[in-house]
């Protein structure tokens, strides 16, 4: 069965976007030659979950070759129903099916690049399997949080921590079944 993986950054206080979805944050970590490790991870991915106002930053700021590039189905978790683009689906269904749907097919994993509406409903369901977690040395102060409030407890397991010299540190838990 695939699994689907988190993998995202947030501050250390544990907010993954400034007011107004402003994920600016992170470019204090950019450096020339260092993706911490994205490229390693998406390979082992074919399709991505992702919500609407992340996707419409990340398009913004850097196109939408970033997420579709042939190669992977996106699934952009959105109210609005809009035509498909490409392998890039506006999904407007239930959550929880679309992932259990997912799982149960043939393939790579399933990466969820957020935001939070998108991972809190995951977690709500016991949904993810693998969390990589960077984070970033700032203290945002206030923002979108990256856990919410009012979802089961899960126990984890360790699997890594990297750090880096931009002083970026990466989490890397799997969960752990009962």
């Amino acid at each position: 069965m695939r699994k689907i993986s988190l993998f995202i950054a947030t501050s250390l206080d544990g907010y993954i976007a400034k007011p107004n979805d402003d994920l600016s944050f992170l470019k204090l970590v950019e450096k020339e030659g260092e993706d911490y490790g994205y490229q390693q991870f998406t390979d082992t991915i074919d399709t991505l979950i992702i919500g609407r106002k992340t996707y419409d930053y990340v398009i913004k700021e850097i196109g939408s070759s970033h997420y579709d590039n042939g190669q992977r189905d996106v699934y952009v978790i959105t109210r609005t129903q809009r035509p498909s683009v490409g392998r890039t689906t506006f999904y407007t269904g239930s959550l929880t099916n679309l992932v259990k749907q997912l799982k149960s097919e043939n393939g790579k994993n399933i990466y969820c690049d957020g935001g939070a509406e998108v991972i809190n409903e995951l977690l709500k369901n016991d949904l993810i399997d693998e969390f990589i977690i960077s984070i970033i040395p700032v203290l945002l102060g206030n923002g979108t949080r990256l856990f919410k409030d009012g979802r089961p407890e899960q126990l984890l397991e360790f699997v890594t921590a990297k750090t880096f010299e931009t002083g970026l540190i990466q989490l890397h838990y799997k969960r752990k079944k009962p």
